[in-house]
């Protein structure tokens, strides 16, 4: 399998991200693009001026404690009502959120609710398109390859940082190994391949996080099928989560 970056220029509100992709990038059958969310974000104009928000009480304590800048803890605070979840704990940097998006089944646990300062203009903060899922079909039917919006994240106990998939057109995001049998011939039980997860943070390793200028990547020769798939990626039920218990505490 390669995975190939697809360099482009800086790009803005103003920018046709499907036009930049198809400068700097040649697509071949069976080909995956895998796109940063930020800069669908970025392109799809959901940038904002730290100077537009007005900090309320609750982000101006909840600041302190996590060392932001409140107007951007506002903006986290927004974006997580906007994506009907809840603060579920405090670290140092960032603000832990459990959110339910509309049309994703399950839930996603992430830092800021997905909200970023990094990779756009000093001054100003990004979350998440504010429909992924259309974002990926719109962009899967432009480019006419599958496609994959990811996002950097943290896994708990793990250091350093990979990627997974909020949302995705033309590959189905699972593959489940349920009812198979492993070397041994035993029967899997529960096993869910992430595929499109996978596929995120194998990108995730040329696209970068910083002033790499990789927006997005292309997944060559992964043997993959295509699919009808195009929506979320669903999360998972807290009743069905296995770190449930740790946390509950």
């Amino acid at each position: 399998m390669l995975i190939l970056p697809v360099h482009t220029p800086l790009l803005s509100r103003d920018s046709d991200l499907a036009g930049e992709v198809l400068k700097n990038a040649t697509f071949e059958a069976g080909d995956i693009l895998v796109v940063s969310s930020k800069v669908i974000a970025v392109t799809e104009g959901s940038g904002i001026a730290l100077t537009d928000i007005v900090p309320t009480p609750e982000a101006l304590q909840l600041s302190v404690q996590c060392n932001q800048d409140p107007r951007f803890t506002e903006f986290v605070l927004q974006e997580t009502t906007r994506m009907n979840g809840r603060v579920i704990g405090v670290s140092p940097h960032v603000l832990l959120t459990a959110l339910e998006p509309s049309g994703m089944s399950g839930r996603i646990l992430c830092p800021n609710a997905g909200a970023d300062q990094s990779n756009i203009e000093k001054g100003s903060a990004v979350g998440w398109p504010v429909d992924p899922a259309m974002s990926s079909k719109k962009l899967s039917k432009a480019l006419g390859v599958p496609v994959i919006i990811s996002d950097s994240c943290c896994v708990p106990a793990r250091l350093g940082v990979i990627a997974f998939a909020l949302a995705c057109s033309g590959i189905d995001p699972f593959r489940s190994e349920v009812g198979k049998t492993d070397l041994f011939h035993k029967t899997m039980r529960m096993t869910q391949e992430a595929v499109a997860d996978q596929l995120a943070t194998a990108a995730n390793a040329v696209m970068g996080n910083s002033a790499q200028s990789v927006p997005a990547a292309i997944i060559r020769d992964s043997g993959i099928p295509s699919s009808n798939f195009s929506g979320w990626v669903s999360g998972i039920d807290a009743s069905e989560d296995l770190f449930r218990t740790i946390l509950k505490a």
